[in-house]
């Protein structure tokens, strides 16, 4: 019986240090403002129920493994939290198109946005580049280069 509580005990303390470095590498690894908000404090789940970049409230909010998200009520808020992979924004919300082309990470205006596939994807548009026209150009090629980088990101 002793055995037994002391793996358990092994199996649950080694499943905190897991979650924190999971946490902590997404904390890392994710575009966060300096404020430590994912997608700059819009809602993530707007742009699937609204199809448009929506800002959350301050007083709305959620962390999911490490990453803070605000939302523009409570009916997203509590969308997000019973499915958060189905709302996150892919490649830690840094331009789809620059983790596609050249494996980097870029910024991204919240609002240039495309959904595909049921997941949402972030581009950078600013100062006549708007990368979101790239990326339909190759879009193929782009998603499946920008799969592969963000796999050595994340590890």
């Amino acid at each position: 019986m002793k055995s037994i509580i002391s793996t358990l005990a092994l199996l649950i303390l080694f499943s905190c240090q897991l979650f924190g470095q999971s946490a902590d590498v997404r904390r890392k690894q994710f575009n966060l403002s300096k404020s430590g908000l994912a997608i700059d404090g819009y809602d993530p789940v707007a742009y699937f129920i609204s199809n448009k970049a929506m800002e959350g409230r301050k007083d709305i909010s959620t962390a999911y493994d490490g990453v803070t998200y605000r939302f523009a009520n409570t009916q997203n808020r509590d969308a997000f939290a019973a499915n958060p992979a189905k709302y996150e924004p892919q490649y830690g919300g840094w331009c789809a198109y620059a983790m596609g082309a050249k494996g980097e990470k870029v910024e991204v205006d919240p609002e240039t946005f495309k959904i595909v596939n049921g997941k949402l994807y972030l581009f950078y548009n600013s100062f006549f580049n708007n990368t979101l026209k790239s990326w339909n150009k190759d879009e193929s090629r782009l998603k499946s280069n920008a799969d592969q980088s963000w796999t050595k990101f994340i590890r």
